[in-house]
C-alpha cells in the first residue's frame, strides 16, 4: 500500500513537471499543458479515494 501512494505522488510530480516544462516553452502548446492538468488531476483523485477506502477498510495503522 505505502508503495503504491509513492508511486501515485512521484506520477503526480511528475505530471506537474510536465505542465512546468509546456508552460515555460516558447511554444506554448495549451493542449498539452491541459493533458498534463487532466491527469495530474486524475491521479490525486484516484489517490485521495485509495487513501479514504483504505482507511475505512482498515488497511492504514
Amino acid at each position: 500500500m505505502k508503495y503504491i501512494v509513492y508511486v501515485l505522488l512521484a506520477a503526480i510530480v511528475v505530471s506537474l513537471g510536465t505542465g512546468l516544462f509546456y508552460l515555460r516553452g516558447e511554444n506554448a502548446d495549451s493542449a498539452k499543458m491541459l493533458r498534463a492538468l487532466q491527469v495530474r488531476v486524475g491521479l490525486s483523485v484516484v489517490l485521495i479515494v485509495m487513501l479514504v477506502g483504505a482507511y475505512f477498510f482498515g488497511w492504514l495503522s
